[in-house]
């Protein structure tokens, strides 16, 4: 049986949610984020030494427009730089869905 543990004692912040759970006695973590348009949440992470190992998936509303995940739009966005470099240093890749779903 899995528990699952909110971290607020790891990361304090009202628009990321940490939670951790043990699986075979090794601490694992999932977060949650969600950055308004001005990118606040992702500064914040980017700006805050957090040590932590085994995140299993990030996921979130990080409100960032970008071709690499929108073939539509044509533009770059340096905000996407700034969520790759926190995924790298969280040891994360970009998962691309499977199948598109046009709006």
């Amino acid at each position: 049986m899995l528990y699952f543990s909110l971290r607020r004692d790891i990361l304090n912040h009202k628009d990321i949610n940490l939670l951790s759970f043990f699986n075979c006695s090794i601490i694992c973590f999932l977060i949650n984020i969600y950055s308004d348009k001005h990118q606040a949440t992702l500064k914040y992470l980017k700006d805050t030494e957090v040590n932590l190992n085994n995140i299993l998936i990030m996921t979130g509303d990080f409100n960032i427009r970008d071709n690499d995940w929108d073939s539509s739009y044509l533009h770059h966005s340096t905000s996407a730089d700034n969520l790759r470099e926190i995924a790298e240093s969280f040891d994360l890749e970009l998962s691309m869905p499977v199948n598109q779903v046009l709006m």
